[in-house]
């Protein structure tokens, strides 16, 4: 696999200072530059902006099946490496973090097995974080 670049995502949030400490404090990014309308942060080396946005009450999450979960759309995250994934769901299970989807593991002993886990940010953004056994079978079908 070559070099990954890192990516930037920017998300709407309608509570700027509660996903702040979430992003903050209990995903542990380091924060970057900010304004009074958006917060820039390293997620797990990538670049992740939190821009304010009112709440609609119209938008709502839609969820697709998958592995029998109602896996949430849209979502973003992290392919993490095996050991870190390990480590990082059991630090968001220690601060009560509330999962969508708790970890468990996919295609267990097959082509892309990997380790997967959702959950909401405060502002109801679906992350997935994930990890494969062998990185090498990232896009093995």
């Amino acid at each position: 696999m070559s070099k990954v670049s890192p990516f930037h995502i920017a998300i709407p949030v309608h509570n700027l200072a509660e996903c702040r400490k979430f992003y903050g404090e209990v995903l542990n990014c380091e924060e970057g530059r900010s304004s009074d309308h958006w917060v820039d942060f390293n997620l797990f080396g990538h670049q992740l902006v939190i821009h304010y946005k009112p709440k609609s009450e119209t938008e709502a999450l839609h969820h697709n099946p998958v592995d029998g979960h109602d896996v949430p759309v849209p979502h973003y995250g992290v392919v993490l490496p095996w050991e870190t994934f390990e480590s990082f769901s059991e630090e968001l299970k220690q601060k009560g973090v509330k999962f969508v989807i708790e970890p468990y593991i996919r295609f267990k002993g097959l082509v892309g097995e990997q380790a997967t886990m959702f959950f909401l940010d405060p502002a109801g953004n679906a992350l997935e974080f994930k990890a494969f056994k062998d990185m090498g079978q990232l896009f093995a079908k």
